[in-house]
């Protein structure tokens, strides 16, 4: 069954694309939360103008993440937390990247962040995808705080 993505699908798609799944998925999942339609032939027509009208627009779109993924890549982030001996008591996470990211003045979604639970002092990257053809790798390094 053939469907057009309305938004990102992570492992599927990506918005505006014609992607081919099996009828349970569709019917049971993408099409009643509002992540597909059907793609008949009218939908194909609308979607293809529609996507005619967006080409510029997704230029600009891409020009600013390629700008703000340089910005990510040129910052020097270190991240405090609670430790001893080399172990920090919780977790590095995602949202606490995000949250020193916006200290710095880039504002970036927690969800677009990939990086593993970090629970050791030391250094570390994550990627961070901020176009479907743009990912940023950020350096970034976990410290012991100041008592």
């Amino acid at each position: 069954m053939e469907v057009i993505l309305k938004k990102d699908v992570e492992n599927l798609g990506y918005a505006n694309e014609i992607v081919s799944v099996k009828p349970g998925y569709a019917n049971n999942y993408l099409l009643p939360n509002g992540l597909a339609i059907v793609a008949t032939e009218s939908a194909k027509k609308v979607l293809a103008e529609n996507l005619k009208q967006r080409a510029h627009k997704d230029a600009k779109i891409l020009a600013d993440a390629q700008a703000l993924a340089a910005q990510i890549e040129a910052l020097a982030l270190v991240i405090s937390a609670k430790a001893e001996e080399g172990r920090i008591f919780g977790s590095v996470t995602s949202s606490d990247l995000a949250e020193a990211m916006a200290k710095q003045g880039v504002e970036v979604d927690r969800k677009h962040i990939s990086v593993d639970p970090i629970k050791q002092v030391g250094q570390y990257e994550a990627t961070i995808k901020l176009h479907k053809n743009v990912k940023a790798t950020i350096h970034f390094t976990v410290a012991a705080q100041e008592e």
